[in-house]
């Protein structure tokens, strides 16, 4: 085994270990304690080899570090707004992993700023995993969720609705929601969270009152729901302030943005107690 597959070998392996994770994100307990070394990796890792990833419209590039030994592919970006364009930054790549930590919800791989080609960007961990969502929907049947994840593949399904709607971010696609080996979820591609701006500083984009919604039937539609909610998340959800916010996400959100996230927390909270009464605690709570 060469030395990148063992980097990436002990953030995959652990089904066990990562069950003990009341959410089960992508990493394990070994491998969130090593995090700040991932971080430090990133930042100091000599640049060895690069190349564009050519998937992407915020034409990401592909890195490939090595240190001591160790190597590992990242994935760099420095895409920001254009005058009068939509919403696309690269501090909120670094913002949504620290944001995720805080949360304790260890879905997004390490991210930090790092220049490149002369220019800031953000240096994200690349996310090694067995399948994205696409190519599952894609296979026709052909790639089955085995019958023992479905139950927590399908409660990391609203994790992660609730995660988007929490941040602002209307840009999920099946793409970026990967699996691995073992069916735990990782969340890449956040440079397009954070919303701030008209109905997202207002709504969620999930929930009953959400501004996405799902066909139904003939020219109907429904909203898209959270149903399932880790206590873990809820409890710590609480206790985001502005304060905690800020000193988790640093410069790369404004106070604008931290009031949206605050705002969106609030939502979220409302429309959970609204569940709980309506279906019960144990129906909604897990």
């Amino acid at each position: 085994m060469n030395v990148e597959n063992r980097v990436c070998f002990f953030i995959l392996v652990g089904v066990l270990a990562a069950a003990a994770l009341p959410l089960r994100g992508q990493f394990t307990p070994a491998e969130i304690e090593r995090r700040a070394e991932h971080e430090e990796f990133l930042r100091t890792a000599k640049i060895v080899r690069s190349e564009p990833v050519g998937e992407g419209v915020t034409a990401p590039w592909k890195l490939y570090l090595q240190k001591d030994g160790l190597e590992h592919k990242a994935v760099w970006k420095n895409v920001t707004t254009e005058p009068g364009g939509r919403p696309d930054e690269w501090r909120y790549e670094i913002a949504a992993y620290r944001l995720d930590k805080l949360l304790g919800l260890n879905m997004i791989p390490p991210a930090v700023e790092r220049k490149f080609l002369g220019k800031p960007g953000a240096l994200s961990y690349w996310a090694e995993n067995r399948y994205s969502l696409l190519k599952i929907q894609e296979s026709a049947g052909a790639i089955q969720i085995p019958a023992a994840s479905l139950e927590q593949t399908d409660k990391m399904k609203y994790v992660c609705r609730l995660w988007d709607s929490l941040i602002g971010n209307d840009d999920r696609t099946q793409q970026n929601i990967l699996f691995t080996e073992d069916w735990r979820v990782i969340l890449i591609d956040h440079s397009r969270a954070f919303r701030a701006d008209g109905e997202y500083g207002k709504r969620l984009i999930y929930g009953v009152r959400g501004i996405k919604m799902m066909a139904a039937g003939p020219g109907g539609q429904r909203p898209v729901l959270f149903r399932r909610i880790p206590r873990a998340f809820l409890d710590r959800l609480k206790t985001l302030d502005a304060a905690a916010v800020q000193a988790a996400v640093g410069p790369y959100l404004t106070k604008r943005e931290i009031k949206a996230v605050l705002v969106r927390k609030d939502l979220i909270l409302t429309e959970v107690e609204e569940m709980i009464a309506r279906d019960g605690e144990d129906k909604v709570l897990y």
